[in-house]
């Protein structure tokens, strides 16, 4: 039976942002998995985790998707906590990876090809308050042309770095003005069975 790791990067923030839209996406996601017969393993990041553990469950996985709101253009604080505490975990025991793959004997090798975790796929669900209009169009200011792939690869570098193939991401934009949360809910197991069934 194939593994899906489920991991929400939600920080609560009281009476201005609850979590109920990563919940939402994060239960979606679990009901598709258990549907198409995967056992699906989960991490609240907010409720705590062991380092240790959670490189047990990433070793585990076929499959890692991380639900995150986009809080100043990245993931809540917590989720780099996180990141820090689990990579570092995984890089001391040698099951991420081993080194960065450079080598003193073979200087053909790139940085960025140490990693162990072939075979697992990654892929990034979120939420942001910027509109879609804003990506992939150089007369935006903002972003001037790069797509949410560029604005996060601060986050899948770190999978890329092990190893890991990176699968496209899935958006829910504009969530606070003009956004349409329950067709990007309705849609998400469709991007879903795209990329892993």
């Amino acid at each position: 039976m194939k593994k899906v790791l489920l991991i929400n990067t939600h920080l609560t923030y009281p009476n201005w942002s609850e979590g109920l839209l990563n919940d939402a996406f994060q239960g979606t996601a679990k009901e598709f998995f258990i549907a198409n017969n995967f056992e699906v393993l989960e991490t609240k990041v907010e409720d705590g985790y062991n380092p240790d553990e959670e490189v047990e469950k990433h070793m585990q996985a076929d499959i890692i998707i991380l639900q995150t709101p986009i809080n100043w253009f990245g993931a809540p604080w917590i989720y780099k906590k996180y990141v820090d505490e689990v990579f570092n975990s995984g890089l001391h025991s040698a099951k991420f990876l081993s080194g960065d793959g450079r080598t003193r004997e073979d200087l053909t090798r790139q940085y960025g090809t140490g990693g162990k975790m072939q075979g697992k796929q990654f892929m990034v669900c979120s939420t942001w308050n910027a509109p879609k209009a804003s990506f992939d169009d150089p007369q935006q200011l903002l972003f001037e042309g790069r797509s949410t792939a560029d604005v996060l690869i601060q986050i899948t570098s770190n999978y890329r770095f092990c190893g890991v193939e990176i699968v496209g991401d899935y958006n829910c934009f504009d969530i606070f003005k003009d956004g349409d949360i329950t067709r990007d809910l309705e849609n998400y197991p469709i991007h879903l069975k795209e990329k892993f069934i």
